[in-house]
């Protein structure tokens, strides 16, 4: 099990200052011993230690807190200065003194910046010391205020640390994650795939027929969240979504593609389709086809199933303009800058509505491209409308 006292000692033996001030309380005040000591209710260790009288303590090692006196200082949260502990009226007769021979003696607390208590700077000796002058007693306060600042930075570096590995555990999680989707799953889902296609061109009994179509339509489905966690998880990664952009004169039947495979996959659905794209565009034409496939699937799935859905692909004014809009209730306004976040479906939404990243793909795709995505909602219809810009534009014959 992990031991938090090991880490506090590790930060005071990591202050390079700390052997010094030790040292310099020794030659100053003539007490041979001095250390800095991690003080909790049940424990007192040893972090750091100047040693000239054979103590025998090193970092690391612990006394029974009850029987030192930086349980005083622990709790009374003042410091404990004894010239001569024979002639002290409140320590002559103390068992602490005693037991581990000493006649002078001076703890200081030692703070966090925070204020929490961590423990004591304190020196000892078998003789008696003239520490309880003003001069040695404000040494010992800046020293410790010294040390307490420096623990402050160490706490902080090793924070920054953790937070580091933590990010780089993260990073390399997510590489496995993307490794595992991008082939562990994916490879044997485009062998389901490519086994009911080949079976779908056999001669069928309705039955089998209509169980491998649901197996091909039940397929594709895992294939698309498959497509989307990977967009997701690689655009979380930096640089958003990747394109590779082109002049393409045949985004219009790509489109009407996407349109034709969506209406397949919801049969009894009206959906209107005019697309009329007369211009060629720069863009990635394989994820503009998921941007419209997102868009109809969402409007497919949360518009009213009597109301048609609506497509339009055309060019307007230099600028290539798609929209997708469906009937039913409107997406309240306190809804609407949540649309395009990752994993959000909206209170209503059930469990058999996907991820609730497809919109946030549709987004990143419309960043990605320079684009401007635009989402308008009321008791008439629901509207999503891209459009990019079509600079310089090359107008078909």
């Amino acid at each position: 099990m992990h031991d938090p006292i090991a880490d506090d000692v590790a930060a005071i033996q990591s202050i390079e200052a700390v052997p010094t001030i030790l040292q310099v309380i020794a030659q100053t005040t003539g007490m041979r011993f001095a250390c800095v000591a991690r003080v909790t209710q049940d424990r007192w260790t040893v972090c750091a230690v100047h040693d000239a009288i054979s103590f025998g303590l090193t970092p690391g090692d612990e006394l029974q807190v009850a029987t030192t006196l930086c349980s005083v200082v622990r709790d009374t949260n003042a410091g404990v200065i004894i010239d001569h502990v024979s002639e002290d009226p409140d320590f002559h007769d103390h068992p602490c003194p005693a037991m581990y021979g000493f006649e002078s003696y001076i703890s200081i607390p030692l703070y966090r910046r925070n204020g929490e208590y961590f423990g004591t700077l304190c020196a000892l000796d078998p003789l008696p010391a003239d520490v309880s002058n003003s001069a040695t007693v404000n040494t010992f306060n800046l020293f410790s205020q010294l040390i307490s600042s420096q623990l402050q930075t160490e706490d902080e570096l090793r924070a920054s640390q953790a937070a580091l590995l933590t990010a780089q555990q993260t990073a390399e999680l997510r590489e496995q994650f993307i490794a595992v989707l991008g082939h562990d799953l994916r490879t044997p889902l485009a062998s389901i795939l490519m086994g009911a296609d080949v079976l779908l061109k056999r001669p069928l009994d309705e039955s089998t027929a209509s169980i491998l179509l649901r197996i091909r339509k039940s397929g594709a489905r895992i294939s698309t969240l498959v497509d989307d966690v990977l967009d997701f998880a690689r655009g979380r990664m930096g640089g958003g979504i990747m394109l590779t952009r082109r002049w393409t004169d045949t985004l219009g039947a790509d489109l009407r593609q996407v349109a034709a495979e969506t209406q397949s996959n919801f049969e009894g659905r009206a959906i209107k389709v005019e697309i009329n794209i007369d211009a060629q565009v720069f863009c990635d034409p394989t994820r503009i086809a998921q941007l419209l496939s997102n868009l109809m699937n969402n409007a497919l799935t949360h518009g009213a199933p009597a109301v048609p859905v609506s497509v339009a692909a055309n060019v307007v004014r230099e600028r290539l303009c798609i929209s997708v809009s469906n009937g039913g209730s409107p997406i309240p306004a306190q809804t609407l800058p949540n649309l395009f976040k990752p994993y959000w479906r909206g209170a209503a939404a059930d469990a058999n509505t996907g991820l609730g990243l497809g919109l946030y793909i549709v987004s990143e795709i419309a960043q990605s491209h320079g684009g401007e995505l635009v989402v308008t909602s009321d008791a008439e219809q629901t509207c999503f409308t891209f459009t990019l810009p079509l600079t310089p534009q090359r107008v078909l014959n």
